[in-house]
């Protein structure tokens, strides 16, 4: 049998005494909280992003379906419908649609506001996400 024997000690390291012993469980207990705090902020903040891209995306879409519409109100109806496909269920979007410029080479303006619940990760708190997006309209395209 081979005696197990201790590494050197690097010099200037002193041992540890009665009153030191245990402290790093005792660091760890105090930390974690914080460490777990800290993901969770990291999780909210990039479900923040992620829903910011999404919204962004739906009001893109719903200016597009807008923009081939030859109508304004048909370009209303498809605009809320391409937004509410584009989120499908993430959250119910309100869409305001500028057509104060719905002529020929005019352009529309769609923007697409979503409320999102981080209620999930125990922040109790709805964040406001919008997104717009402008789309000219065609030149020698006839619209009413």
């Amino acid at each position: 049998m081979r005696a197990v024997t201790s590494r050197p000690r690097p010099r200037g390291v002193r041992p540890a005494t009665g009153a030191e012993r245990g402290s790093l469980s005792a660091e760890t207990v105090l930390l974690a909280p914080v460490f777990l705090l800290f993901l969770l902020f990291l999780v909210g903040a990039g479900r923040v992003v992620e829903a910011q891209g999404e919204v962004n995306g739906a009001a893109r879409d719903a200016a597009r379906a807008a923009s081939v519409e030859r109508t304004l109100s048909d370009a209303e109806a498809a605009a809320d419908e391409a937004a509410r496909a584009a989120l499908s269920g993430e959250c119910e979007p309100e869409v305001d649609l500028d057509g104060s410029s719905w002529q020929e080479g005019g352009r529309v303006r769609a923007e697409v506001t979503c409320s999102l619940d981080l209620e999930f990760l125990g922040f109790g708190v709805a964040k406001e996400v919008r997104g717009d997006s402008v789309v000219p309209l065609e030149q020698f395209r006839r619209v009413e």
